[in-house]
């Protein structure tokens, strides 16, 4: 890793400035959940409400007035990158179509990265008040909690997560078909709809693994270093290295990692 430079103090203060600025971002998002909101798309099926911005807006500025060198990247559209060597990578609201419906699974994803290296990541859940953190070489947490993954090493009594693009409509490639291969696999898969709170769960034990493709830096940042912190491995479907720029992710408690591999790659019958 290149951030070996860093000291563990650093890395916890960089823990700390995510964890207060995610809880008050999630604050804003939990007063406005229940209101009627102002959605506008992206895409076919792909909303942006109001909150998203704001909750983006208050994150920014609190990341640029600490951190006045350090680069932004956010989904709904701050991009300010000038090569610097530490990236803040933000989801103001990460399952926004949950949100938008009132149904309540959602959270706020800010992590860090250091030169491309996923090194500090604060996740949290309004709706249950449970901030997921971890700082890398410092543990995970879900608040003050050490967490880690399950000890499951069969997969017909695991429990999986994955979720769906917002092309699965009209994409080749849209995961339909290995939803039903893994359903008829493991115990059970969920669809919970925001691979943040997804990859957390897995940090905690909840779920034993979770594959999505498709997916964005800021629905990953955060919670990549969450759940290595807690014992769990995250690569690439391939098994090859991830990279939150990737565009494919298969994360587990590590104990289920090769068999997950091998039941999702197998060629179909």
């Amino acid at each position: 890793m290149r951030n070996s430079d860093l000291s563990k103090r650093a890395i916890r203060s960089f823990v700390t400035f995510a964890c207060d600025t995610a809880i008050g971002a999630g604050s804003l998002l939990k007063r406005g959940f229940n209101k009627q909101h102002n959605v506008r798309y992206k895409g076919r099926i792909d909303p942006v409400t109001e909150y998203d911005t704001r909750s983006e807006r208050y994150i920014v500025n609190k990341i640029t007035k600490r951190f006045k060198e350090h680069d932004i990247l956010a989904e709904e559209g701050t991009d300010q990158q000038e090569q610097s060597e530490f990236l803040w990578v933000i989801d103001p609201l990460d399952g926004t179509v949950n949100y938008a419906h009132r149904f309540p699974m959602y959270c706020v994803s800010i992590g860090l990265l250091y030169h491309g290296d996923p090194i500090a990541g604060a996740v949290y859940d309004p709706e249950r008040n449970e901030l997921f953190s971890a700082g890398q070489g410092i543990g995970a947490h879900m608040n003050s909690r050490r967490i880690q993954v399950s000890e499951e090493t069969k997969l017909h009594r695991a429990l999986l997560a994955t979720g769906f693009a917002y092309d699965v409509a009209t994409a080749r490639k849209n995961n339909l078909g290995l939803f039903s291969r893994m359903v008829k696999r493991a115990q059970a898969v969920r669809r919970p709809g925001s691979a943040a709170m997804d990859l957390c769960w897995l940090a905690t034990g909840r779920i034993d693994a979770f594959w999505e493709f498709k997916l964005h830096p800021w629905d990953t940042a955060a919670a990549v270093v969450i759940v290595r912190e807690a014992g769990g491995k995250v690569t690439r479907l391939d098994g090859s290295n991830y990279s939150v720029f990737d565009d494919e992710i298969l994360a587990s408690n590590r104990r289920l990692h090769s068999v997950m591999k091998k039941t999702l790659l197998a060629p179909t019958t």
